[in-house]
């Protein structure tokens, strides 16, 4: 039996193993794969202590670290449920081959992180990985030369769209809202310095109050079809499609801890769950402000949450 178990080898997971490391807990980090979404990031310029990096570099970095204290990585399996026996908690994962394996702890903490969000439109399945991407930063330099859209308005479609226009020679950026004030010229949760950066591009083209309806291609993308502010339907060719309108988060193997709405863990100042023994931290919490410097921070806090937990444990 382990002291703790830390689902998840990201920002939050990896800051807490750090963390259990330097008290010498017995711990193992589970984990679907490493880096999460932080790897799938593009530039990185908000990082403290470093001017810039990159997605794949800081996953990679934050991997090394945790590494620094021979921790034990579990890599490969997905968490398919948590149960309690006793003042144990049950961790239960599964291979690629549905290989069962059930690990048992003291502590828990949950740092499973999110996954993009889909359109649920015509042609986005059939064309997924032949022009459909959900990471720009993986996928962009296939389209060099080419014509791309970007779908979404946040900072993640900004970014998508800012490093496709010095790979694509066109980029079509569809926000679903009005170029207005109230909507911060149709990026509402955007940074500003990123909206005026694409604004200035020559060969980026803005469709605002867009409604995206179906991806064309047959063997690979041709073209998307959206609505426009009056209605109509209209359509662009493009080679790829980049889809960035938001994440969900990681938590359809959890079925008793207590979450919102739209699925995030619900955690107190101390990132506890409604279970005793088991904690959240990263994006797969219902704080807010998605960063990846929130996620690092959180899972130190969880960390120092189960470690004061596991002092008090008694069987």
């Amino acid at each position: 039996m382990f002291d703790l178990i830390i689902i998840g080898a990201s920002a939050a997971g990896c800051t807490a193993a750090v963390y259990a490391a330097r008290r010498n807990l017995n711990f193992i980090i589970i984990t679907k794969d490493i880096g999460g979404e932080v790897a799938l990031s593009g530039d990185v310029d908000n990082w403290p202590g470093q001017i810039h990096t990159t997605g794949i570099q800081l996953a990679q970095d934050f991997h090394k670290h945790a590494l620094s204290y021979q921790t034990n990585i579990k890599n490969g399996l997905a968490v398919t449920g948590i149960t309690q026996e006793d003042n144990y908690h049950i961790v239960a994962t599964a291979d690629d081959n549905d290989k069962i394996e059930n690990f048992t702890a003291k502590a828990v903490i949950i740092g499973s992180g999110i996954h993009p969000r889909t359109l649920g439109i015509p042609g986005e399945d059939t064309l997924r990985g032949k022009g459909v991407t959900y990471c720009t930063v993986c996928d962009g330099p296939l389209y060099k030369n080419k014509i791309t859209a970007t779908v979404g308005s946040g900072n993640s479609a900004l970014e998508s769209a800012l490093m496709m226009a010095g790979i694509a020679k066109k980029v079509y950026v569809l926000s679903k809202f009005a170029d207005t004030k109230e909507t911060n010229g149709g990026f509402p949760k955007g940074e500003n310095i990123l909206i005026d950066k694409l604004k200035q591009l020559p060969n980026v083209e803005i469709i605002y109050s867009a409604s995206a309806q179906k991806i064309s291609g047959a063997d690979f993308v041709t073209g998307l079809g959206y609505l426009n502010a009056n209605g109509s339907a209209q359509e662009i060719v493009v080679d790829g499609v980049m889809v960035h309108i938001g994440m969900i988060p990681n938590t359809d193997f959890v079925s008793n801890i207590t979450k919102n709405t739209v699925k995030e863990i619900l955690v107190s100042q101390k990132c506890e769950t409604n279970v005793p023994g088991i904690f959240a931290a990263g994006d797969v919490t219902n704080i807010p402000y998605k960063q990846i410097s929130i996620a690092a921070g959180q899972g130190a806090t969880a960390a120092l949450a189960a470690i004061e937990y596991i002092n008090r444990w008694e069987k």
